[in-house]
């Protein structure tokens, strides 16, 4: 059983500005609930226990969020605003959360690698603090069965229109079940005619202690950072590494588009405003 999972969340979100000059990216609401509080209740519903956060300088809002405010719980109480109350003490209570500061921002791989004394030789996931997925089950306890079955690291895939995987890491690999895939091969954002496949990364892993090693045996790529693509080479190189394609949405909350489709996407699924939304939607499009 996977219990441990490793969120990187240190990036400045630099295609956010200004709004990210001092709020995380992963702190932007969808409606009502930061996109991080998303991911860590993704983890928490796949059966993880404890969750260690990369957080880098101006990230502070984040430890707060997953901190309790008794001050607020104080102020709701006397206000008798009970469901309110009950929400704000449940993020607090979601999971063992603790804070690692990535002191330079030298790519993902560089950010997994502060984890490396937390999980100690055990497996462990990582979830990308700004994706969140939506499928029939949580996508990270798949991962996690399939990782029992095999024994073997898994990451999730998803298939891309072959026009945009110059936007991801991609894979290239065999078939060996449905929608499982022994990878062979792993490229970062390559050209559309170079790339393997049309599988890409899909912000979800579970990853063998094996992977530190790798890290640390990988030089700078793609604008001097240590890549996480590049590590996973290395890994698949010593040990059979496996892609799993799911079922279901990704949504990339990294670009502003992709952000504000998300609100809306997720809004349409909400009981309490659905209908109105709806409306609004409608509206709008007969004026457009």
């Amino acid at each position: 059983m996977i219990k441990k999972a490793v969120i990187p969340a240190a990036g400045f979100g630099t295609r956010f500005l200004p709004v990210t000059k001092s709020q995380p990216k992963e702190m932007l609401p969808i409606v009502d609930k930061p996109v991080i509080q998303y991911v860590v209740e993704e983890a928490v519903a796949s059966g993880i226990t404890d969750i260690l956060m990369i957080i880098g300088k101006g990230k502070r809002a984040i430890e707060e969020h997953f901190d309790r405010n008794y001050e607020l719980e104080n102020e709701l109480a006397a206000k008798n605003k009970a469901l309110e109350l009950k929400t704000i003490r449940e993020i607090s209570n979601l999971a063992n959360i603790h804070f690692v500061w990535q002191k330079e921002l030298n790519g993902l791989g560089d950010a997994i690698s502060y984890a490396r004394y937390h999980v100690g030789n055990e497996p462990f996931a990582v979830l990308l603090g700004d994706t969140l997925i939506r499928s029939t089950e949580p996508l990270l306890r798949r991962l996690a069965e399939i990782f029992s079955r095999y024994d073997h690291s898994v990451v999730a895939l998803e298939e891309v229109e072959p026009k945009i995987v110059s936007r991801y890491g991609v894979i290239g690999g065999n078939r060996v079940a449905d929608d499982l895939y022994e990878i062979t091969r792993l490229v970062e954002k390559p050209p559309v005619d170079e790339a393997p496949s049309n599988l890409v990364f899909a912000g979800r892993y579970i990853f063998t202690p094996e992977l530190f090693d790798c890290i640390e045996q990988t030089p700078p790529g793609i604008n001097e950072e240590i890549q996480l693509t590049d590590a996973m080479n290395l890994l698949q190189q010593k040990q059979k590494l496996y892609g799993y394609r799911f079922d279901g949405k990704r949504f990339d909350i990294g670009n502003k588009l992709d952000f504000l489709k998300t609100n809306i996407l997720f809004g349409l699924q909400r009981d309490d405003m659905n209908g109105n939304l709806k409306d609004f939607i409608l509206d709008l499009a007969a004026q457009l």
